[in-house]
């Protein structure tokens, strides 16, 4: 079996912001990765990529906000989604893109 895309769609979140998510199913685990998925949703504002969730070969699961880099505990799919918006959402209100909701 070669990899299968099983998703790719880019959301518009705001003036200049976009999420971008690609997911396929691989035959044998990314090295660094213990499921079958190689992923990647990234989160780009003003052209430049802010927020990435990806597994990089050798690297395994991480997330990258601004010029950071973090392990990041990969649980399934539907976790990945939500992990993702949360940390998009905060990103926008720390750096005022986007209004609290009281």
């Amino acid at each position: 079996m070669k990899a299968r895309l099983v998703r790719e769609d880019e959301v518009v979140v705001g003036e200049d912001e976009a999420m971008y998510t690609r997911v396929w199913e691989v035959p044998v685990p990314v090295v660094g990765s213990t499921h079958f998925y190689k992923y990647s949703l990234v989160f780009v504002c003003d052209e430049v990529c802010v927020v990435r969730f990806d597994n990089e070969r050798g690297k395994g699961d991480h997330v990258h906000i601004d010029d950071g880099e973090t392990p990041y505990e990969f649980h399934d799919l539907a976790r990945l989604e939500l992990d993702f918006r949360r940390t998009v959402r905060e990103w926008r209100l720390q750096n005022g893109r986007l209004q609290r909701e009281d």
